[in-house]
């Protein structure tokens, strides 16, 4: 599938599909791609599957749920380019990350090789894998001025060692919304015989992703934020070569309960008692994105929403944006700079003064970020947003920024 660029801010009906989302009135919402809000359809599949749920939950736990949970595998493996055997369910990508840390075989003086952009959560995770046996985590830094995927590439070459067990990359980062060139590491790093971990949430629906070509041996995933499925649901891919050695961190009853011959997956799929209704209401958030919507529209509207963003935004804060004006760099989401914005010495135990400011003041709800000891704000687009809404975002900007200066 190809990309097609947003384009011109008229192409687009903004309006059409704002109504599909309960978002509280008086609320600017552009923080999907931390915690996105599921159209009303997802809602309304969800709330089906657990109506089935309560009605009878022996029937539905031991002798239907292995089915319905094959049937999501199934279409998730259809969308991301895959088969259904290599995906296994899990509540989120931090679930899967931590599964993946635990299952790789990790020696006294072997590297785990990062780069500053990824979410802290991850770097924090290998960070604990690696401390027990007497391995290290690695950070690779790619320069601030990127003009070229190849910098990002070469910055991670160039941190590779004999000891570097494994590569963990994110396909688009969560502090700085570049898009990375997971395809060109993948190669890189199979020439060296080193494993590869995607931290692929943001790229859902916002890229395409062809998991098999791609090349990886692991890519975790939320499907909370671009495909708007419920909260609790994610899926992790592993390479045929590691299915039967990659566990999950908690160990259950896995197919032992319906008495169904045993695959990998049956581990992840019972973990214990737990509400299965989210995942079963993954189909409905794809009907909607590629179906309903359809995915060159998605891709197209709120990536020329995310560039009128980028463009506003170099005017309100006098800053140019991280990375070149492409669709190859950023999607749906984007970071800018607010030089001049102090610090702040809570971060990130706290939320940045200037984010409490634009939500306590305005009702906009909007992530503050330092990175490389700066300050950034990230602004993610979805169908509900519109140019207006944008303008709005800068209009209270233009006018908080002086006080945080």
């Amino acid at each position: 599938m190809e990309l097609t660029p947003g384009a011109d801010l008229d192409n687009w009906a903004w309006r059409e599909w704002a109504d599909y989302w309960s978002l509280e009135p008086g609320t600017l919402y552009f923080n999907h791609g931390a915690f996105g809000p599921s159209p009303k359809p997802v809602i309304e599949a969800r709330q089906q599957a657990l109506e089935e749920l309560e009605r009878n939950p022996m029937d539905f736990y031991v002798r239907r749920l292995d089915d319905r949970l094959d049937g999501v595998t199934s279409r998730l493996a259809q969308t991301f380019g895959c088969n259904a055997g290599d995906l296994v369910l899990v509540p989120n990508s931090t679930v899967a990350m931590n599964a993946v840390a635990h299952s790789v075989k990790l020696s006294a003086g072997d590297e785990v090789l990062l780069t500053d952009h990824d979410y802290g959560a991850v770097v924090r995770a290998w960070g604990r894998r690696c401390g027990p046996v007497g391995a290290k985590t690695v950070l690779a830094c790619p320069p601030d001025d990127l003009r070229s995927p190849d910098q990002i590439t070469q910055a991670i070459e160039q941190r590779l060692t004999p000891r570097t067990r494994i590569v963990v990359v994110s396909n688009v980062t969560s502090p700085t919304a570049i898009v990375f060139p997971v395809a060109d590491i993948c190669r890189l790093a199979k020439e060296r015989g080193i494993l590869v971990c995607i931290d692929g949430p943001h790229a859902l629906m916002m890229r395409p992703v062809e998991l098999r070509a791609l090349g990886c041996d692991y890519y975790v995933a939320s499907c909370h934020k671009w495909l708007s499925a419920p909260f609790g649901t994610g899926f992790l891919y592993v390479d045929r070569r590691h299915q039967q050695s990659t566990q999950p961190v908690v160990t259950s009853w896995g197919r032992r309960l319906s008495g169904g011959p045993s695959r990998w997956q049956d581990e992840f799929h019972w973990f214990g008692t737990y509400d299965p209704s989210p995942f079963l209401a993954i189909p409905a958030a794809l009907d909607f994105l590629e179906g309903q919507v359809g995915l060159e529209r998605f891709q197209g509207q709120t990536h020329a929403l995310a560039r009128y963003a980028r463009q506003r935004l170099e005017e309100v804060a006098g800053a140019k944006a991280l990375v070149p004006d492409d669709i190859e760099w950023y999607g749906s989401m984007i970071t800018m700079p607010l030089p001049g914005v102090a610090m702040s010495a809570d971060y990130p135990n706290m939320t940045h003064p200037l984010q409490r400011a634009l939500w306590e003041e305005a009702r906009i709800e909007i992530p503050i970020i330092e990175w490389r000891n700066r300050v950034h704000i990230r602004i993610s687009c979805h169908l509900y947003h519109t140019p207006a809404d944008v303008d709005r975002l800068c209009d209270v900007l233009s006018n908080l920024l002086p006080r945080f200066r």
